[in-house]
This record gives structure tokens, sequence and C-alpha cells, in this order.
């Protein structure tokens, strides 16, 4: 894996992860994170006419969650980053139509919480009090857009993860609590390609971006993954965990902490799920859901999250066209009595 000179990661001084809120879907539900989520759907289309409008209502219901959660009137958002994998991001812009905060749209397939994550902790830490990071994916709607219909009924491959039906949300702020954890820094990723075409094959097609960006964090800040309590990755699936394990490993970085998202967010044994999770909704669910709070009780305290994302279209992969991807890092750290006030 080639890494440039060039130094790629920003460091914070005072950017605080108030509060997060996590949707899922039903088959997320019945997965061993089930018990972890803030709201789960009671069926795929959450009542309404169309997945489209569903995954629609899942984020405005995300959004509110996360106000009620934190104590926050909507007026007091100064911004909302976010996006999801549907063409020009509807999702996410169509229920910003009920906020009154700015919003910046942002799309890096499902590396896109990551991504809203580094710059809204940017904003943070230099010009706004506060910012929303938001993302999130639909089975239904991800499905017919990028693969084929939902009634064709078309045989997976086992190495095809299932998109999760699921939004995270996140409320970052200059304001120190009690129990908010700090975003301390973060890498941005450059864009990878293997040359992967199969676009059933996510994990292959950003395990390599996976790679270069955790390559780029350990050499600009002299750190080694054993520092570390759990490297967690977006959603490269069984598969793509293993490529990323293997790249390191011939660089002779070997990590024993690593867990991805995709695979610890359903029950690969009970579930058809096959390589795991993926979609912007999987990482920024479990991350809510799950991460945040481990890091509240200090069961973990010091931990990288890398999130990736495959950034094909239905256009290019019609045209044969190989698969890029871009990984982007953010570093959490547990509540510590040094913070400052």
């Amino acid at each position: 894996i080639e890494t440039s000179l060039k130094k790629r990661t920003i460091y914070f001084d005072r950017v605080f992860w108030q509060e997060g809120f996590a949707l899922a879907g039903p088959k997320e539900l019945k997965g061993k994170l089930g018990d972890k989520f803030d709201f789960t759907l009671i069926n795929d289309k959450f009542d309404q006419d169309t997945f489209e409008k569903a995954e629609r209502k899942m984020f405005e219901t995300a959004l509110d969650g996360l106000l009620a959660k934190s104590k926050k009137l909507p007026i007091e958002i100064d911004v909302v980053l976010g996006g999801d994998l549907l063409n020009q991001c509807v999702s996410t812009s169509f229920a910003m139509r009920k906020s009154s905060a700015s919003f910046l749209g942002l799309y890096n397939a499902c590396g896109t919480y990551a991504e809203s994550m580094i710059l809204g902790a940017a904003l943070v830490d230099k010009f706004l009090d506060n910012a929303v990071c938001v993302s999130g994916s639909h089975f239904s709607s991800a499905e017919r857009q990028y693969r084929y219909p939902l009634e064709l009924g078309v045989l997976r491959s086992p190495m095809t993860q299932w998109t999760c039906t699921g939004v995270g949300c996140s409320l970052l702020s200059r304001e120190k609590s009690e129990n908010a954890p700090r975003i301390v820094s973060a890498t941005m990723g450059r864009v990878i390609d293997f040359g992967i075409k199969d676009v059933n094959n996510m994990g292959a097609a950003m395990a390599p971006a996976a790679a270069s960006t955790l390559l780029h964090y350990f050499k600009d800040t002299n750190t080694e993954p054993q520092e570390f309590d759990c490297i967690y990755t977006g959603d490269l699936g069984q598969t793509g965990s293993q490529l990323l394990r293997e790249l390191l490993a011939a660089e002779g970085l070997l990590i024993k902490n690593h867990v991805d998202c995709g695979c610890i967010l359903f029950d690969a044994n009970e579930q058809s799920v096959k390589s795991g999770g993926s979609g912007p909704g999987c990482c920024a669910a479990v991350l809510c859901g799950h991460i945040l709070p481990r890091l509240r009780r200090g069961s973990q305290k010091r931990v990288l999250f890398t999130a990736t994302g495959a950034l094909m279209s239905q256009t290019t992969f019609l045209q044969k066209e190989s698969i890029p991807a871009v990984a982007h890092l953010v570093e959490l750290r547990a509540p510590q009595k040094g913070d400052r006030t």
C-alpha cells in the first residue's frame, strides 16, 4: 500500500461527542446488537407508501430523537452534515426540509458518517457551537438502485453484504459534559482503486482504502495498533476484514484488536447476510448505539473508527468500470478528568 510523505492527520482541541441516536430496522433488531438501538422499525416500510419515503422518515425520526435526547431545541443547532446512498442524497435533504439548521449534504457512500464527523468536528473546533452528523441507508431502496429489483429474487453471492436499514445521528459540541467522549484527531483518506469490478464484493474494493488510511494514521501520529482498545472499521464484512488484516500484515502490522461493524451488526449464523452488513447506516448505527456507550462507561478508553466507502454508481457499474474506494478515520477517547471545562 503506497503512502505519501505528506501528513493527512488533523487534530482537534475542543470537540465533544455529546449525544448519539441509533435507529435500525426489523432485521437489525434480530441481530447481535438488537438491544442497543434507541428506535427500531416494526416493518421495513415504516408505514409509508414506498421504501424511499420510509428512509426519509427514518432520518426525520433520528434527527428528532437526537434533539430530544440531548435536550436541544431545533433553533440551537448550527449545522447538520450528512448523506445517504440514494441519488442526490434525497433521503437526507428531504428530511432537512423540516429543519431550521444549515445543511451540508455529503456523499462518500458507506464512509459518509466518518466524513461528517471530521467536517463537523472541524467546524465546531474553530467556528460553531455545535454540529449534527447523520448518515443512513435502507436495504430495499439501496438494493433496487444499485443491484436488482427485489422482485427478481436474485441469488446473492457469498461475498455480498446486506445493506443496513438504519440511521446514526450524533451531536458534536464545544461544551464539555461529564460523560462526553472527545474527538481527538482524524485522518482523511484518499481514493484507492485496486481494479475490483465485482459489485457484489464491496469488501475487496474497500479494504485497500482502509489499510491506506490506517497506515497513514499510524505513521502521522507515531502510534501502534496495540495502543488502542479497539480498531473499528465501518462495513468491510468478513471478506473485506480478512483482506484488511492481510494487507496490514504485509506491511508489518499485525492487528489483533480489529472489529468490523458489518460483522457485529447481524448474526451470521442465524441471519442470511452472507459476508455481513454494509451501508452508511451500518457503522453510524453501531457507533451511536454500541460504541458510544462503551466510551461513556470507560470500558473502552481509546478507539479508532474507520469508515469505508465504495464510490461506484449504477452507471459506472453498467459500463464495467472498476470500483474506487475511500476510508476516513476518527480517533475517539473516553471522558477524562483532565478535559478542559
